[in-house]
């Protein structure tokens, strides 16, 4: 069972693999394992890395195989998936795969689960084939994967070797109402992409809390909010950072993908004031500043909120800087969770 207090908010990673404008895919897995390290030394609780493809700067694809190097190269923190975007998998394959990760680092693998393809209409008909509208059948196939973890399946006609009887903690992920019903239906924990879907935020995570229905695995509801950090040692350091993260976001608007491109001085100088408009409506949940600014707004946020946990994603695009931006970050919830706990 997770338990959390109000002085005791978890911080955690979501990465991407996110391949940055010079660099390899091979690059981008050793910037992650050295992020997982660095991470876990301060603090970090789990370290999630997100399906997708056909995506030039996203190297995150095969997420189970990264898992697996990620958890190899670390000792404690949690690893797993934000997520698997189950409907492009049969759920045996993935509790197979899963059964495989939890077998090798016992008691440090997650399974979060979404439902979309993670990718574009005409790579989702690549994977999934005949099987285009698997997305609908999203309830069953999760039930279908607890079934196979469960130890009763024991005598079932098809098992999951390894898998069957292992505690995997299974998250739903998702950006709608729709998956916060569904996960307060199954009594599981939620995690809500606002990094990037922020308007039916707090509607959501409201329906699921008011929804929750105690299970086995869950005695209450437990939220993951997943925002944007760009933190530096100044404000204006860290504006000129998050320019990277614009540029990101506006590519995926536009259709015109790129690799992580550096920062510039002045977004104005590459984005028009439509364009940037077009942008705060996907970055509503994102916290640019130096360390003070980084805790005051992160403090009204959770206050808001109530989430149990934040999971941070920084496109950042040179990696010590994006080292000391989780530094930063990691320091500021510690002295949140000091004031709250005095």
């Amino acid at each position: 069972m997770q338990n959390n207090t109000p002085h005791n908010i978890d911080f955690s990673v979501l990465d991407l693999a996110t391949i940055k404008e010079g660099d390899t895919a091979a690059d981008s897995f050793h910037n992650s394992l050295r992020l997982a390290k660095h991470t876990e030394q301060l603090g970090y609780s789990r370290y999630w890395v997100a399906e997708h493809h056909n995506m030039p700067g996203v190297a995150s694809s095969a997420t189970s195989v990264l898992i697996g190097y990620l958890a190899a190269g670390t000792n404690n923190i949690r690893v797993g998936s934000g997520g698997i975007m189950l409907p492009n998998h049969a759920p045996l394959i993935v509790a197979e795969q899963f059964g495989t990760l939890a077998s090798l680092y016992p008691g440090r693998i997650d399974l979060g689960l979404g439902r979309a393809p993670g990718t574009d209409q005409v790579t989702a008909y690549a994977i999934r084939g005949e099987n285009i509208r698997a997305g609908d059948t999203f309830a069953q196939d999760i039930q279908q994967l607890q079934q196979f973890f469960s130890a009763n399946n024991s005598n079932g006609r098809v098992r999951a070797i390894p898998g069957e009887g292992l505690d995997i903690p299974i998250w739903i992920l998702g950006s709608s109402t729709d998956s916060a019903l569904l996960a307060a239906a199954l009594g599981l924990p939620y995690a809500f992409a606002s990094h990037f879907a922020p308007a039916q935020f707090l509607t959501a995570i409201d329906l699921y809390r008011k929804n929750f229905r105690p299970s086995g695995s869950l005695a209450s509801p437990y939220v993951i909010s997943c925002v944007n950090v760009i933190a530096a040692d100044t404000d204006a350091e860290a504006a000129r950072l998050a320019t990277s993260l614009q540029q990101m976001f506006f590519g995926i608007i536009s259709g015109r993908r790129r690799l992580l491109q550096p920062p510039v001085d002045d977004i104005n100088d590459v984005l028009d004031a439509s364009e940037l408009a077009m942008l705060q409506q996907m970055l509503g949940y994102t916290f640019v500043g130096g360390p003070e600014k980084i805790k005051d707004t992160m403090q009204l946020f959770l206050d808001k909120t109530k989430v149990d946990e934040v999971m941070a994603v920084s496109h950042i695009y040179d990696q010590d800087a994006r080292l000391h931006s989780y530094g930063i970050f990691a320091e500021v919830m510690k002295r949140i969770m000091l004031k709250s706990a005095v």
